[in-house]
């Protein structure tokens, strides 16, 4: 939004069709910035259309691609867009993020350092390179964020990614009090740009709760055998749902969506109380979501989706969607707390992650609601625990393909070689064999937690 004057400007140096194209360009600002990808990609194609040589309408489409899980398409508008503006730092950040999600990580990490050498000071590009890479040392990455960071004229917001990408530095340099005090600032930083509120959630997971007795009185409609059955991958963040998703997806009759929006889009109202609920409410989410689920199937008869978020939807999946199969993935409190404190989401939609008596307030209310859903769902969720999975693979993923039905494949215990897209914050670790001692990590910040999460 910041650049916009200078399009404005640029626009109407040269051409009769400036005002036009500016009022396009205003359009899908708009569109972009509330969400409304569909009309923002219809009007990011116009423009490329009309002015096929101007990068903005190519860098829109390419995040909107992005965005509704079409990486291929995304590549493509991408790399269009750094064609066209060489020296766009932004255009080869955004090239980045879309290489690294498709696990090709050393054109991922080139993009990104394209990026700071045309513009040294992009605090977003250097936590997303810092996310990336392990540091041996203090190296010229690290100096040139510790002058961004002592930089009075740098703002909160780049202050904000430059203390995050500090901070994992320092974690793996092992200096874990200069890490410890970049978090605490960086989250600091984070907190006060969103205001959470912890009120709000708790009033959501009580609705949720008081609502789902209308859900589970409402008249069933008629249900046709689905062309995919879903699999819910649950859970709170950071507690394991993308190794988990990796293993599933290993196997050859099972497409690997990620993280989709589709079941708050399109049954949040319903979940809450704010649709009433009847036959045709259910009947409408179901055909919804199903619809939406097809398009990321791949012909394949099993569809994961692994938006960690949507426990607090299982009592409207498990009425609609009976043939669902759902996955709750428990990890050791302090260790998912503490993975959620440190880090740095893009969405805005997790303020509760950034001071540890909010994120531990919300995983109260996580475990509360999910006791609830095994109350009045029995049989109805797989509880599989990280760390019981990393310390005992195979055993544990047997039992879970067991459990969905699916018969035994290896691949399924080799998951870092599924060459899927990864869209998380873990699409880097998902790339590697599975591993044991990540709960163990926040141990390292005892001293200085006073006692927080013991």
């Amino acid at each position: 939004l910041d650049k916009l004057d200078a399009i404005k400007q640029r626009l109407k140096g040269g051409s009769s069709a400036a005002e036009p194209a500016f009022s396009q360009l205003n359009n899908l600002l708009e569109h972009y910035q509330t969400g409304k990808l569909e009309e923002a990609e219809e009007l990011a194609k116009i423009f490329t259309q009309q002015f096929p040589k101007h990068p903005f309408g190519w860098k829109v489409l390419g995040a909107v691609y992005q965005q509704t899980g079409r990486l291929g398409e995304s590549l493509a508008a991408k790399q269009k867009s750094v064609g066209l503006s060489p020296q766009d730092a932004e255009a080869h950040n955004n090239l980045g993020n879309t290489l690294q999600e498709l696990g090709r990580l050393d054109e991922a990490e080139a993009s990104l350092r394209q990026a700071i050498a045309l513009r040294p000071d992009y605090a977003e590009a250097h936590f997303n390179l810092a996310t990336m890479k392990n540091f041996s040392s203090e190296d010229e990455q690290c100096l040139k964020m510790r002058l961004l960071y002592r930089d009075p004229d740098t703002s909160e917001k780049s202050r904000c990614y430059i203390c995050f990408a500090l901070a994992k530095a320092y974690e793996d340099l092992r200096e874990f009090a200069r890490a410890f005090q970049l978090y605490t600032e960086a989250n600091a930083l984070r907190r006060k740009e969103l205001g959470y509120n912890a009120a709000q959630d708790k009033q959501l997971f009580e609705s949720l709760k008081g609502n789902y007795q209308q859900i589970s009185d409402a008249i069933r409609p008629e249900m046709i055998a689905p062309e995919n059955a879903p699999i819910f991958i649950v859970g709170m963040p950071r507690s394991g749902t993308t190794l988990v998703e990796q293993i599933i997806s290993s196997h050859p009759l099972v497409t690997g969506a990620g993280e989709l929006s589709f079941a708050h889009q399109f049954g949040s109202s319903i979940a809450v109380g704010h649709t009433p609920v009847d036959a045709e409410a259910l009947t409408a989410f179901r055909e919804e979501y199903l619809s939406a689920l097809k398009q990321r199937s791949e012909g394949n008869a099993f569809v994961s989706d692994k938006m960690p978020q949507n426990f607090r939807y299982l009592g409207l999946i498990t009425a609609a969607l009976p043939e669902a199969k759902i996955i709750h993935v428990k990890r050791d409190l302090a260790a998912v707390c503490w993975a959620n404190y440190t880090q740095l989401y893009v969405s805005d939609s997790f303020g509760y992650c950034y001071n540890l008596d909010d994120v531990m307030h919300y995983h109260e209310l996580y475990e509360d609601l999910m006791k609830y859903w095994h109350q009045v769902l029995p049989n109805r969720i797989y509880d599989l625990h990280y760390e019981l999975l990393t310390e005992n693979q195979e055993e544990e993923t047997r039992n879970l393909m067991s459990h969905l039905g699916l018969e035994w494949d290896d691949a399924c215990l080799s998951p870092e070689h599924n060459k899927r897209v990864v869209a998380t914050a873990s699409n880097v670790q998902v790339r590697q064999k599975v591993y044991q001692g990540s709960s163990e990590k926040w141990k390292r910040y005892r001293p200085f937690l006073n006692g927080a999460l013991d």
